[in-house]
């Protein structure tokens, strides 16, 4: 009879159930880990306004396979490092790609951003010379 609980208990592989959420990758420039935003709607208990709560989670991505913009599904798993608790269960649908513009600006080299600033400043427009009307102001 011992045996059998034994082999009973042994067969019996206790898988519990782990939170999944859906969010979207904000930040993909770790390698095999990525930044997902989760957003909420919840209501205020004592005003009962609805507000928009967003939280931040840092997923864990073997193969690198999502990228910025992608709806992603993600679940709870063992802590793989200070901030990784959460890993990719599937992408959902696929971003757009496109990099936003503060982005894009940062990635400018100083050099090119300093006279690019210049010829905005300084126009290549002469200013026209001193009239005749300027002259019978003066009198």
């Amino acid at each position: 009879m011992t045996q059998q609980n034994a082999t009973a208990t042994s067969a019996t592989v206790k898988t519990g159930h782990r939170v999944q959420k859906v969010g979207r990758v904000v930040s993909d420039k770790m390698d095999k880990t990525r930044v997902v935003v989760v957003e909420s709607l919840k209501k205020h208990r004592i005003y009962k306004r609805t507000y928009k709560q967003t939280k931040r989670f840092h997923v864990h991505d073997e193969e690198n396979l999502s990228h910025l913009g992608d709806q992603i599904r993600i679940e709870e798993s063992r802590p793989m490092s200070k901030l990784k608790r959460w890993r990719l269960v599937e992408i959902v649908r696929y971003g757009s790609g496109v990099v936003p513009v503060d982005e894009a600006l940062a990635q400018v080299t100083p050099d090119q951003e300093e006279s690019e600033a210049l010829a905005q400043v300084t126009p290549d427009v002469e200013e026209p010379e001193a009239s005749g009307e300027e002259q019978a102001e003066g009198d």
